[in-house]
C-alpha cells in the first residue's frame, strides 16, 4: 500500500509528462490542465491506497479516459450547438496548436540561431503530431515518449497488442513522410 508521500511524489514525477500528453490530445493547454488535475484526483481518491507499482498502468489509463470522456461530452455539446448555431454569430474557435509547447529553458548560453532552429523544428514535429489520428497519436506517444511497451500500452487504449503496432506503424510512416516534406531526416 502506497503512503500519501509516494503518491505526491508519483504525481509530481508524471505531472509535465501527463499535461503534454493531453495537451497534444486536446490541442487546448487550460483543458489539459483541467483532465491532468481530473486524472490525478480520480487516481488518488479511488487508487490511492494500491501499490505504487500499479500507479503508472492505473493512471495511462485514468487519463486516457477522462480524455475520451471529454472528447465524448464535446461530441454531445457539438451536436446541439451545431443544431443551434444558426441561432447566433459567434465563430471563437480559434486556437493556436504551437502553445502546446513547453516554454524554452533559458540558458544564455545558446546560441540564437540554434535555438531558433529548435524551436523550428519543435514547431514542424508538434504540426505533424497534431495531424495524425487519435488513436495513432495515442499509441505514438504512449510507446515512444512514455516509453511503454506493446502490452502496457494496449491495455491503456483498450485494444489489441496487434491494433498498437499497426498504430504505432502507421503513426512512424505518417510522421516521417510529414518530416521529409518539411525537409526534416530522421
Amino acid at each position: 500500500m502506497a503512503t500519501a508521500q509516494e503518491l505526491a511524489n508519483f504525481l509530481a514525477e508524471v505531472e509535465l509528462r501527463a499535461f503534454r500528453q493531453a495537451a497534444y490530445a486536446l490541442h487546448d493547454d487550460h483543458l489539459a490542465l483541467d483532465i491532468v488535475q481530473d486524472a490525478m484526483l480520480k487516481l488518488s481518491q479511488s487508487y490511492g491506497l494500491r501499490p505504487v507499482s500499479e500507479f503508472p498502468m492505473l493512471f495511462q489509463r485514468i487519463l486516457q479516459n477522462t480524455i475520451r470522456d471529454f472528447y465524448r461530452r464535446q461530441k454531445v455539446r457539438n451536436t446541439w450547438t451545431t443544431l443551434l448555431s444558426a441561432f447566433s454569430n459567434d465563430d471563437d474557435d480559434a486556437r493556436d496548436p504551437l502553445e502546446t509547447l513547453a516554454p524554452p529553458d533559458e540558458d544564455v548560453s545558446v546560441i540564437p540561431a540554434a535555438q531558433l532552429e529548435q524551436d523550428q523544428t519543435l514547431a514542424i514535429i508538434e504540426k505533424a503530431l497534431h495531424s495524425l489520428p487519435p488513436r495513432q497519436r495515442e499509441a505514438f506517444i504512449l510507446r515512444y515518449w512514455e516509453d511503454m511497451d506493446v502490452a502496457e500500452t494496449a491495455t491503456i487504449m483498450g485494444c489489441s497488442q496487434g491494433s498498437v503496432k499497426t498504430h504505432c506503424s502507421r503513426a512512424v510512416h505518417t510522421l516521417a513522410e510529414i518530416l521529409r516534406k518539411q525537409g526534416l531526416t530522421l
